[in-house]
């Protein structure tokens, strides 16, 4: 049985996730910044799905998408979320839970035009999360909306927006041998900002 001392000491989650981060930028073969998104909706019926997290700034964590999405109108209604990332090359995961805000309009914007030119143009073309008649009919709508668009500049759709996941509790976690895993929760002190945290049993 390993005698380890513990190894999650930082009293900062933050600095906490961005050393992690960056050693999985480093080791995880693909997506890193990959992460599942938990929402639900005002009745509490929950759904997730993956997404990838753009950036992490003073108070959270960002990432973009189709507003009209089942995510979008979900986070919009009841905007609470959650986060997982999970890095197997590094057998370690961050849980990440807290509140939602819909970033700015220039964000937004300065996001999208950041983007590849096709991303910009599927974005216009996909009903997302609505029924689609065949492949062929978005394939055809990626046409017509490319070239309305030759030589032009694509504007970013009303509904295609971001959102940030700002915290009020992080857990994380690294696997260790015989399922005695190493857990430190880090919650946020609502009246002052301060986080404060603990050891878990695996």
């Amino acid at each position: 049985m390993s005698n380890e001392a513990d190894a999650i000491v930082s009293e900062d989650p933050f600095a906490l996730f961005d050393e992690w981060f960056a050693l999985a930028v480093k080791k995880e073969l693909n997506d890193p910044e990959a992460v599942a998104v938990a929402t639900a909706t005002p009745s509490a019926a929950p759904s997730v799905r993956m997404v990838l997290m753009k950036e992490r700034d003073s108070t959270g964590f960002l990432f973009y998408t189709n507003a009209q999405s089942r995510k979008g109108c979900e986070l919009l209604a009841n905007p609470q979320g959650a986060m997982l990332f999970h890095w197997k090359s590094l057998r370690r995961q961050i849980r990440i839970e807290g509140a939602i805000e819909q970033v700015s309009d220039e964000q937004a914007d300065a996001y999208f035009a950041s983007r590849a030119r096709d991303s910009q143009i599927g974005a216009l073309a996909s009903d997302q999360s609505r029924p689609l008649p065949s492949r062929a009919t978005f394939l055809g709508r990626i046409a017509k909306i490319g070239a309305k668009y030759l030589g032009r500049e694509i504007p970013r759709p009303a509904h295609w927006t971001g959102f940030r996941l700002v915290p009020h509790a992080m857990e994380f976690w690294m696997d260790r041998p015989f399922r005695l895993h190493e857990r430190r929760h880090f919650v946020r002190n609502p009246a002052n900002g301060a986080w404060t945290s603990e050891l878990l049993y695996p």
